[in-house]
């Protein structure tokens, strides 16, 4: 949780240029490349740091142009694209060494009145009291492979078993994970938010790789985020359980969609997420 707080405090840069500059550290990785959750996170919080205080982030899409590397430092320059009267636009690049890994633009709002309605959440699915831990699947992974677990700041609960070694039961396009933060986080409803983004990247991919029973030891297997959309809709907290309902509703070419929906415990649509990623099997893997 301290890694997790340190990387979302960003710094203002002394380099003088038109942009907005802002500067983060990333958390360490086992295997060295940058968490796009991370990054997704940072860039909201480096653009929140340019608005009027009462403007929140209502929508962002980004692209993931490079991997990056987790043992350096990350750059935000932030481009002060639109500011109305309820609402800012925001771009927000990320770079290291010069050379971008990150590209996104962002929307914010004022609190306004309006209509309002949302889809449900489903029914029929055990509370995360009534599912095991992630930990608890995590026998027969390399120990690197078990950091990537064991040091995250989250608390994960497939509502079915995680595909880490294998995927069983049914091989179908959806899935449900329940999430949270493993420590209390402060009340800033900004750095919820961009926890949020944080957590939004953590599993969605999953949906894609459970329908073509291709779980995530498969020798060989190459999966890359290619972009990530998010539509905050309400406020909530991340360090409150919060169900992650995913689905995926094409691969093809080389690419699969996912989408999610994030509701909290009591049934609220806190926000609506979508990803494509590149997905490379094995001919020798499993098949679809």
């Amino acid at each position: 949780m301290a890694s997790l707080l340190t990387v979302l405090d960003l710094a203002d840069s002394d380099a003088r240029t038109t942009e907005d500059i802002f500067t983060g550290v990333s958390q360490s990785m086992p295997l060295g490349r940058v968490y796009g959750g991370q990054v997704l996170a940072q860039s909201i919080i480096a653009a929140s740091r340019t608005l009027p205080e009462q403007r929140t982030a209502h929508s962002m899409h980004g692209y993931f142009l490079r991997p990056g590397d987790s043992s350096k430092g990350i750059t935000f320059a932030v481009d002060r694209i639109h500011d109305g009267r309820s609402f800012s636009t925001r771009r927000t690049q990320a770079y290291q060494e010069g050379v971008p890994i990150f590209s996104m633009i962002a929307s914010f709002q004022d609190e306004d009145p309006g209509i309002e309605h949302q889809a449900p959440m489903p029914d029929g699915i055990p509370g995360p009291d009534d599912v095991s831990d992630d930990e608890d699947h995590l026998t027969g992974l390399h120990p690197m492979s078990k950091r990537l677990f064991t040091d995250r700041p989250v608390d994960l609960r497939h509502v079915t078993k995680p595909i880490y070694t294998s995927v069983e039961g049914e091989r179908v396009p959806r899935q449900a994970v329940w999430m949270r933060t493993r420590r209390p986080l402060p009340d800033d409803p900004l750095l919820h938010r961009a926890a949020l983004a944080y957590l939004s990247d953590l599993t969605i991919q999953e949906s894609v790789l459970r329908a073509h029973g291709v779980p995530w030891a498969t020798p060989g297997l190459k999966v890359a985020s290619l972009d990530h959309g998010m539509w905050w809709h309400r406020s909530g907290r991340v360090d409150e359980w919060l169900l992650y309902v995913q689905e995926s509703p094409n691969a093809l070419g080389g690419r699969g969609l996912a989408t999610g929906r994030i509701y909290t415990r009591e049934g609220l649509l806190l926000a609506t997420v979508a990803q494509e990623i590149m997905v490379r099997v094995p001919e020798s893997g499993p098949a679809g």
